[in-house]
């Protein structure tokens, strides 16, 4: 059976669901409401309505990436998708943003 892909990566379980608890109580903060008041995709630049931004993890957790305010940025739920847990300049080289 193959280990998910954090586990190549040395990140573990526990570390990861404190991670999502971390960002789950910054998306309560004023500092995020904030961040989504502006209405912007960080990836794409193109406004949405605030239903239809996400929290993203520039640095995904699965390679490393913390859940602190440098690292999490309001996008739209298209590039959230498409991202994944890839690097954004990966990610930009292998899709046409």
């Amino acid at each position: 059976m193959d280990k998910p892909f954090h586990d190549f990566d040395g990140v573990d379980e526990a570390w990861i669901r404190r991670e999502k608890t971390k960002a789950r109580e910054l998306r309560k903060t004023r500092w995020w409401r904030h961040k989504l008041a502006q209405g912007l995709c960080y990836y794409c630049g193109r406004k949405s309505a605030l239903a239809e931004l996400t929290m993203d993890h520039v640095v995904p957790l699965a390679l490393g990436g913390g859940s602190d305010k440098n690292n999490l940025v309001p996008c739209c739920k298209a590039c959230n998708n498409a991202k994944r847990n890839i690097l954004p300049q990966d990610w930009k080289t292998t899709f046409d943003i």
